[in-house]
Parts: C-alpha cells; sequence; structure tokens
C-alpha cells in the first residue's frame, strides 16, 4: 500500500510540476511495466477522481479543466480505508459539537467523497452501506448544550484565521451588562458543549474569555489583529479550573469517599492534578483553581461523597451553598 500510495502520489506530482507528461516519461521515471502504469493512470482518474486525461496534440498526460489543485489528494491518497471509517466517526463526533449546523454544512463534500471511496473500494455498494451502518452505531449525547448562532461561529472563525479584530457587543451574565468592545482573537476553546474564544480585550487591556452563546453581535474589522505569544495565552488562561481563568492560584483539597473513589480516581479535574489513596480507602485528590465558583458547582454535584479539606475559603463556599439548598427543603413539607 505505501509504495503504491508513493507511486499515485509521484505521477500527480510529475503532471502537476511539468504540465503534461508523456507515457514513456512516466515509465522511466516510476520503473513500472506499462500494466502497472496503466492501472495506476485508471485508479486515479476512476477511484480518487482525479482529472487526468489524455492530450493528443501534446502526446501526453495532463489535467483537464476540472483540476482545481491537490485538493483532490486528501481522501484517496492520505487515507487508507481503516482511516476512512475513522474519519466518518470523528465526523460523528464533530456533529455532537456543532454549532447550528455549521460544521456539518463544510463537512459534507468531504464526507460524501469518502462514501464514494469506500464504496469503490468495496466495489460497489458495500463500503457505502458499511459507512452508513457505522454511522448509526456510533452516538454522542451533548447534555445542557449552548447553541451558537452560526452566523457568530462563522465571524469569530474568521477573525480568528485571518488575524482580523472583532467589535463584539457582548453580555457579561456575572453583572448582567451589555458591552461594546474591540477584541484580537487568538484561540477557540470548547468546553462543555459550548464555544469561548479567548481574545486580548483592546478595552481591559488584557486576555479575557468570552462564551460564544453570550455574543449580542459580532463584526469583522479591518484592523489587524494583535497576536499574544501562545505561551502567554496557555499561562493565563489555563491555569484555573475549569473555564474561569486569571487570578491567584490557590489549590484544593478534596476527599471522595469510598464507593465515589473508584470513579474519582480514573477522572481529570485538572491537568495538573494529584491524587493518592488514603489508608481508609478514601482517595484524595488536590488541584488549582483561581475562581471557586465552577468548582463549587462541581463539588454540589459529588453531593455527600466528596469532602473539601481545604483551603478554609472553599470550605466556607461550599457550606454556603450547601446550607442555602437545604433551606428550600424545611422538614415537613413535600410529604
Amino acid at each position: 500500500m505505501a509504495n503504491n500510495t508513493a507511486r499515485l502520489y509521484r505521477i500527480e506530482t510529475l503532471i502537476r510540476a511539468r504540465g503534461h507528461v508523456s507515457f514513456s516519461v512516466l515509465l522511466d521515471e516510476l520503473e513500472v511495466s506499462p500494466a502497472t502504469l496503466k492501472r495506476d493512470l485508471e485508479y486515479l482518474r476512476s477511484r480518487l477522481g482525479a482529472p487526468i486525461e489524455y492530450d493528443r496534440d501534446l502526446n501526453g498526460y495532463r489535467f483537464g479543466a476540472g483540476y482545481a489543485g491537490p485538493k483532490h489528494e486528501l481522501p484517496g491518497l492520505w487515507f487508507d480505508e481503516r482511516e476512512l471509517y475513522s474519519l466518518l466517526m470523528a465526523q460523528q463526533l464533530l456533529a455532537g459539537l456543532d454549532s447550528d449546523g455549521l460544521l456539518s454544512r463544510h463537512l459534507q463534500p468531504l464526507l460524501d467523497r469518502i462514501h464514494q471511496l469506500l464504496a469503490s473500494g468495496a466495489g460497489g455498494d458495500g463500503g457505502e452501506a458499511a459507512a452508513a451502518r457505522l454511522m448509526k452505531r456510533v452516538k454522542v449525547v451533548t447534555a445542557l448544550r449552548r447553541p451558537v448562532p452560526s452566523r457568530f461561529f462563522e465571524r469569530v472563525s474568521a477573525a480568528l484565521l485571518a488575524r482580523k479584530r472583532l467589535h463584539l457587543r457582548y453580555l457579561t451574565r456575572a453583572r448582567r451588562e451589555v458591552s461594546e468592545r474591540d477584541v484580537s482573537p487568538q484561540r477557540l476553546v470548547h468546553y462543555r458543549n459550548t464555544w469561548y474564544l479567548d481574545a486580548w480585550c483592546h478595552r481591559a487591556d488584557a486576555l479575557r474569555r468570552f462564551a460564544l452563546d453570550a455574543i449580542e453581535e459580532a463584526m469583522v474589522l479591518e484592523q489587524p489583529a494583535r497576536d499574544i505569544a501562545m505561551k502567554r495565552v496557555q499561562a493565563e488562561m489555563d491555569a484555573g479550573y475549569g473555564i474561569y481563568a486569571g487570578g491567584t492560584q490557590r489549590w484544593a483539597l478534596l476527599a471522595f469517599d469510598v464507593q465515589a473513589a473508584q470513579w474519582a480516581s480514573r477522572e481529570e479535574w485538572h491537568p495538573e492534578q494529584q491524587g493518592r489513596w488514603l489508608d481508609d480507602g478514601r482517595y484524595e485528590l488536590r488541584l488549582p483553581y483561581v475562581d471557586d465558583t465552577e468548582l463549587v458547582m462541581d463539588l454540589l454535584r459529588q453531593g455527600d461523597q466528596v469532602q473539601v479539606l481545604a483551603p478554609p475559603e472553599l470550605v466556607q463556599a461550599v457550606r454556603r451553598r450547601l446550607a442555602a439548598a437545604a433551606a428550600k427543603y424545611p422538614a415537613g413539607r413535600g410529604g
């Protein structure tokens, strides 16, 4: 397979570089038999969709009017059948992350081509049917998803790739305030079923993280974006717990009871977490955070299966939230 792939790539490279190549020159360059070369040319045309045609006037092979650059190389020359099935699996995962169908629309031509290649490789509808069966047997569950309007996702992505500034009208939910600002996009982040933009905020003169579903208007500007070193972006935006960034880093110390320890010992709450088993069968987890908002929410989801040991301010924050929740269920009411 590897030798065949290299040879197919070589044929296309020769034609692209020289404009047209005769059959005899191809034979000399590739050092194969005439029968093998004929099979390769037919495979490029019928299986991979390469618009190679024979020009009698030139007495050679060239790309026809349908040639639009090396785009057709991607599905044919670089992926074997197992890798194509893997791409279909990846498409199912992407569909679960999709924003208003945007990614699916842009990926559909590639997916159609993958289905064609699988079908041709199986000698008919076998590959197509196998691909359809595969798609039905992969399910991605995305609970509590916050969809992003496709027009905002497209504008943010366009500004990010073109390295242009964005003008945003943005809702800061914590303060219930709508503000307008210019930002320089640095990277997109997908976290817990929604999208965020890490950007340099020119109003705050600092890095900030924006939830795309909180954008009320977005406009791509002609001004070039300010580039921030990715190491700095990572250092400032990834040090905290969850999606919250910025501030002084602190360390939480948690203890999971014996039952919950079976799962907690296999979970990653933070890339820099440190865990150890205790003598009584509990699991102790130490992890960094800069803002306790999301960490407290995740701890509350654990109910009575986790205990916060430190720091004291985190213990107090969890205690207050538990007391407030308990107050909603006074004794003697609701059965």
